[in-house]
């Protein structure tokens, strides 16, 4: 949680949502390691060799001390020769003469959903840098059903097998974050058509979603030619979606004040993804009310947006963002580790020229991207317009300091440039404000001192 939080800004349930996702995946992991043979030296060995192959997920602070000191104790099992007489005058299957189960840990799949530039992909991304096991993120904009011209759904497997060095055993435990999940939506208005690029997609991707076995290319097998393949078992995998849903509040605020004429009859005729698109722009400028209808999401509300059921139901846990307001933009552009502005000062320091901001500068520069309404993904756009001029004039001159102020931001007036002999100037030169006040001074003196004498 601390890592996030030097990366990213706010969004603090989605940092404890994946948090406790991440740990649940490990512990899941962990537990589901197959038991030790029954063999006495062997078994113990299989199990060494089961955990090292799992052993990445041991590194975590403090999560491999807490599972080995909680593991059980091996449990000592009766010979192969008397199993073996039991099941000779036991017929019949040992599941149903068992009178203990071995609990299976299953997987929560998350479906994260938010206004554009909140920071959904930049989370992911964080994420992936400070965990060992495999991460591939892949973006849904670009799968199709399989047999038609685009990534077929078994790239995604592909992709996170490629990021595990191809080891199968590794990617088997690994984390898919699918990108822009939202575009894969079921088109309005085309039922008579096969929707390749969004049902099709969705439908392709749920047995691969709650666990089977996925087909991938070696890593030197092409793709169109069907070559040799590896098995990939995806029951461990853990799956976590996110997209935009432009749209979706209003859906949500429409089922909570929705009303009902006679027989039952709904008195808003539009529904779907198109009535959401319709009727997002009013609600755009009403943030705390979109932020309050997307925290009471349901699955229906997904349904009615376009993605079927089946599809909705393999992610049991959903996860709103909300907007970002001016005061929050303003620390992303200044407080995390990669923040833009420190970016921008470095690009200018290699010129050996220092940039500096005013405070209201960089609120004006928050409030612009407030307005475009693309979050903190459209700061980058203002800052390169903004820095345009100084970045041509810099390089080759004698300007030491660029200073931004607010009227600069909001088209007004030129960056204020500091240039290295008015420096100078300024603390000692002849024509200095400094010495022409000190010159006025000294005259004074002179004349008051005439006229004492007088």
């Amino acid at each position: 949680m601390e890592y996030l939080d030097r990366h990213v800004v706010g969004q603090e349930l989605a940092k404890k949502v994946l948090s406790v996702a991440v740990y649940n995946h490990y512990k899941r992991i962990y537990h589901n390691l197959p038991p030790p043979a029954s063999s006495g030296g062997q078994g113990g060995a299989q199990q060494i060799d089961a955990m090292s192959r799992s052993g990445d997920l041991l590194h975590i602070s403090g999560i491999g001390h807490t599972m080995m000191s909680s593991a059980p104790s091996e449990v000592p099992r009766p010979p192969l020769a008397s199993s073996n007489a039991s099941q000779a005058h036991h017929p019949g299957s040992e599941l149903l003469d068992k009178k203990t189960h071995e609990l299976k840990l299953e997987k929560s799949n998350i479906l994260m959903l938010g206004p554009t530039g909140s920071g959904k992909t930049l989370l992911a991304q964080t994420i992936a840098k400070c965990l060992d096991v495999p991460f591939a993120i892949c973006d849904c904009t670009t799968l199709t059903q399989a047999g038609y011209v685009g990534e077929d759904i078994e790239s995604v497997i592909a992709k996170l097998l490629q990021d595990a060095n191809y080891s199968v055993e590794r990617a088997q435990t690994g984390i898919v974050f699918l990108d822009e999940v939202d575009k894969i939506g079921a088109v309005p208005g085309i039922h008579q058509l096969r929707d390749v690029g969004g049902e099709g997609v969705q439908q392709g991707m749920l047995k691969m979603l709650e666990g089977t076995i996925v087909n991938v290319p070696e890593r030197n097998s092409p793709r169109k030619l069907r070559g040799e393949t590896v098995q990939v078992d995806t029951t461990n995998i853990l799956f976590v979606a996110s997209g935009a849903y432009t749209g979706l509040d209003r859906l949500i605020a429409r089922r909570l004040n929705e009303k009902y004429l006679g027989f039952g009859m709904p008195a808003s005729s539009s529904e779907g993804r198109r009535a959401a698109q319709a009727s997002a722009a009013p609600m755009d400028n009403d943030q705390v009310e979109r932020d309050a209808n997307l925290r009471k999401v349901q699955a229906k509300d997904l349904v009615e947006f376009g993605m079927i059921p089946e599809f909705v139901g393999r992610f049991p846990v959903l996860v709103p963002f909300h907007s970002l307001d001016v005061d929050m933009l303003v620390r992303i552009l200044t407080e995390p580790r990669n923040a833009l502005v420190p970016q921008y000062k470095a690009l200018l320091g290699m010129d050996q020229v220092e940039l500096t901001f005013a405070e209201a500068a960089l609120k004006q520069i928050a409030q612009l991207a407030m307005e475009r309404q693309t979050g903190a993904r459209g700061l980058r756009a203002i800052m390169e317009t903004l820095l345009l001029e100084p970045m041509f004039e810099v390089p080759g001159s004698d300007v030491k300091t660029v200073h931004i102020t607010e009227d600069c931001v909001r088209g007004q007036t030129e960056p204020v440039y500091i240039r290295r002999n008015q420096s100078n100037s300024a603390s000692s030169g002849p024509d200095s404000p400094n010495s022409n006040s000190t010159s006025q001074a000294s005259e004074e003196e002179e004349n008051t001192k005439l006229r004492v004498k007088q």
